[in-house]
């Protein structure tokens, strides 16, 4: 009986396939049903559980589990020989109650809607358009670096420890509701990662659990990062899958902040976004800009690519390129390279606006 149960359980992977890719070919009813219905009912239930445990439940559950899999194989290792169907159906039974659990709790939200359909944004956009965006962006982000330091040529350093910086996070997200009711964001679950070294030496600033719905946070990196890495992680707690939007939410949510720290994060994680596209546009008008930015700001982007060229290693770029496959294998085109189309989100959603 236990073994017809675990080769039902093993097959199941099927059709969950199979419906997966079908319910893909429908963004507006996974719009509809699941990204505002069932989604929002789940996540809230895991925060509202999970979020007041003062370390990453996630996290724990990641370092167990990778413990297990390592023993059962090595326990389990002479069955491939000698046993290698049940063998077979036990891995399967496995990977299926976590590829159903995956979507259920979270992955639907890769096959929503794009954002800019839902805010009747444009797709593209000129180069024109994106100087002329950057323009603003860069005197925005010079007024708040002088605002902060009074000194165009120094870096700006946080009065907050990071622990104070992640529960500043949800403030940014109350000023957002007002304009966009669907961000609002209860129960918070925004935790420093216990994993924050291996998740240093992969190249990651944060990431969600899809399996907890904690918001985990790499506590090792530059405290002026923590902001939109904080907000893009809540973003996608909130069901905004794909990295581009969760990038855009975050930096909506950080300069919407009441805190000028948090302007300052917002807006020049917004500005680095558009600078990297004109420079892979135009090295020479990326040469031109760069000029007009406050020498402290540019100290502030090199703390942060330093921290990461320090922690550069030969394993990083497999980590790179098996979550740029993952992301691929889910809706993402691009990969790790859909981190920077929010370029686009934030042309068209700013070059009619004042910042």
């Amino acid at each position: 009986m236990l073994k017809n149960k675990k080769t039902l359980i093993a097959l199941s992977i099927i059709p969950a396939f199979l419906i997966v890719k079908l319910l893909a070919k429908f963004p507006e009813f996974i719009e509809d049903y699941y990204s505002k219905g069932l989604y929002p009912l789940t996540s809230k239930l895991f925060r509202y559980t999970l979020g007041w445990i003062p370390f990453s439940f996630g996290d724990l559950i990641y370092t167990f589990s990778i413990v297990y899999i390592l023993r059962w194989l090595i326990v389990n290792r002479k069955r491939i020989r000698k046993d290698f169907k049940n063998w077979l159906i036990d891995v399967f039974s496995a990977i299926s109650v976590l590829y159903i659990a995956f979507h259920l709790f979270w992955a639907m939200n890769y096959y929503r809607l794009p954002l800019h359909e839902n805010l009747n944004l444009k797709a593209d956009y000129t180069t024109e358009e994106l100087i002329e965006v950057t323009k603003s962006l860069i005197e925005k982000s010079n007024a708040i670096h002088l605002k902060i330091t009074t000194n165009d040529s120094i870096k700006v350093e946080f009065p907050y420890t990071k622990s104070e910086v992640m529960s500043m996070v949800p403030q940014g997200y109350s000023a957002l509701q007002k304009t966009f009711p669907h961000l609002e964001y209860n129960g918070t679950s925004i935790k420093k990662s216990l994993l924050s070294l291996p998740l240093t030496y992969m190249g990651f600033s944060g990431y969600l659990n899809p399996l907890s719905n904690e918001a985990q946070i790499n506590s090792m990196i530059p405290v002026f990062k923590i902001p939109t890495t904080a907000a893009h992680e809540v973003a996608h707690q909130l069901g905004y899958a794909a990295e581009n939007e969760a990038n855009f939410i975050g930096f909506l949510a950080a300069t919407n902040n009441e805190d000028i720290y948090f302007k300052y994060s917002g807006f020049t994680f917004g500005l680095r976004h558009c600078l990297n596209e004109i420079y892979r546009r135009n090295p020479e008008q990326y040469e031109t800009l760069v000029l007009t930015i406050n020498p402290g700001i540019l100290k502030n982007f090199k703390e942060a690519r330093e921290f990461w060229e320090s922690h550069k290693n030969p394993i990083e770029p497999l980590f790179q390129i098996t979550y740029s496959t993952f992301l691929e294998a889910n809706n993402q085109k691009g990969g790790m390279k859909s981190y920077s189309y929010v370029v686009a989100l934030y042309v068209n959603y700013l070059k009619d606006k004042t910042l």
